[in-house]
């Protein structure tokens, strides 16, 4: 059995590609929507995917299964549990229907699924069991259930899908999932789940790869509460202090729901020559992605651009500044090279912005206007502010400037009514990286917004002055 882990750092997310080197066949687990990656590792290593499938409906990225389905032949497999709410929609009409107990076979190899709500009402786990090594399971692809160190969130369903308190019934299903599936199992089983670190989908993710059922059972913050049979300790415990959830997180649902549009192998990208962008931008035909660090765009961008520091965040960031549905203007990147631009776009088609329209190498030849900044010690003095930190809750509740109010960068374009309708606004983050992707997206949205020259950290190294908590 061949079993491998694609990891994007971007959006701390992992897929799973599993072969049968006997047969030559290969499953794809929870795939993203740029499946280049797979299938040069599925030809690396002669194998041909024949199956997709994925653990529960995302909220984080768009799937890639229908797109796999599309350019290769492979057979879906979606879940069929949870409920009428969360059946998959007609982009899967072709799809396997999977129930608790099923099972897919690839050669040597079987997965079989189980049933894990909690995260989601229709979460399946995945079991897998080597048949030429063994009999029994040896590996769990756990997708949203079970994280190193942590278990997937059941807020989201309210927090990005419309849900009315759906969070405590899916704490409460989250706990007999612990109990009854994966505290079941015998210590030596392999967890691979599908986020690490730095994910929105739980809150205390471990940034190691993998672990076993048993260290889990030892170690995790949950373990306790399961050994005590304490339900409504963990339910308490659980709900507390989770991340906020990104505004694009509802978009991801639903068309995760219904099927993401299919992609097919796309032409390279044209770059794009200062005559014809300076065209398309006094037209208000397209958008300028400035891709520098902020420190070169405070030295100058072009009026209305989106700051969206390189590729390595370009899904987490790009999600921030650019409504997908309310935004149809195509988008013009920033870039050294095409190679450079196309590994860019990869990463926004994993959150559907699919409307990059081309290149530019420089900016040179365009107009340009240097964005407003506020030194850390000129805020004293200043009537009528309105300071806003951009940072995640916890940051903030850890501490803030004094009389700054909050609002996290990835729900702050989806939530305007939330900014004060008069005065300057000023944002800040920790050290001004989010900051100055934040308020490139407010100043194109008409917010007459100044950022915090080196936000949070330079206030306080500037002031000495004691932060606020709450």
């Amino acid at each position: 059995m061949l079993l491998e882990r694609i990891y994007d750092e971007d959006l701390a997310q992992a897929s799973y590609v599993i072969g049968c080197q006997a047969t030559g066949e290969a499953i794809v687990i929870d795939p993203r929507r740029d499946v280049d990656e797979y299938m040069r590792l599925a030809d690396k290593h002669g194998l041909r995917i024949a199956h997709v499938t994925e653990t529960h409906i995302h909220a984080d990225y768009l799937s890639g299964t229908r797109e796999f389905a599309a350019r290769t032949g492979a057979r879906m497999h979606v879940s069929d549990e949870g409920g009428p709410d969360w059946t998959y929609g007609t982009g899967f009409d072709d799809a396997d229907r999977m129930h608790d107990g099923d099972e897919i076979v690839v050669g040597n190899v079987t997965l079989r699924a189980v049933h894990t709500p909690g995260h989601t009402p229709e979460h399946l786990s995945f079991l897998v069991t080597d048949g030429a090594q063994a009999q029994e399971p040896g590996f769990m692809l756990t997708g949203d259930f079970v994280f190193v160190g942590d278990v997937g969130r059941p807020d989201l369903l309210d927090e990005a899908a419309g849900g009315v308190d759906t969070r405590f019934e899916g704490a409460h299903q989250l706990f007999a999932s612990l109990r009854d599936r994966f505290l079941t199992l015998p210590d030596y089983v392999q967890v691979l789940p599908a986020h690490g670190a730095g994910s929105a989908c739980g809150k205390s993710l471990g940034a190691i790869a993998a672990t076993t059922v048993g260290y889990e059972r030892a170690f995790s913050w949950w373990a306790p509460y399961l050994a005590a049979d304490d339900e409504q300790g963990f339910v308490d415990e659980l709900l507390s202090g989770q991340p906020d959830a990104h505004a694009y997180f509802a978009r991801m649902k639903s068309q995760n729901r219904t099927g993401p549009a299919v992609l097919h192998p796309r032409a390279p990208l044209p770059e794009r020559s200062t005559a014809e962008v300076q065209h398309l931008l006094e037209r208000d035909l397209a958008i300028l992605v400035d891709t520098r660090d902020r420190r070169q765009v405070h030295d100058g961008t072009v009026v209305g651009s989106l700051n969206i520091p390189g590729a390595a965040k370009a899904a987490t960031y790009g999600a921030w500044v650019y409504d997908s549905e309310a935004e149809h203007r195509p988008l013009v990147l920033l870039a050294d090279d095409r190679e450079e631009a196309e590994r860019m776009r990869d990463h926004l088609v994993r959150v559907g912005i699919d409307a990059v329209d081309g290149f530019i190498r420089s900016l040179d030849g365009l107009e340009l206007v240097q964005p407003r900044l506020l030194q850390p010690e000129e805020l004293d003095g200043l009537a009528d502010v309105n300071l806003v930190d951009v940072r995640g809750s916890s940051e903030h509740a850890d501490g803030h400037i004094p009389g700054s109010a909050h609002l996290s960068g990835g729900r702050a374009l989806w939530h305007l009514d939330e900014l004060p309708a008069d005065g300057t606004v000023v944002t800040y983050c920790q050290s001004g990286v989010r900051n100055s992707v934040v308020a490139s997206a407010l100043r194109r949205a008409g917010v007459d917004v100044v950022e915090l020259d080196g936000s949070y950290l330079g206030w306080l190294q500037t002031t000495g002055r004691e932060p606020a908590t709450s």
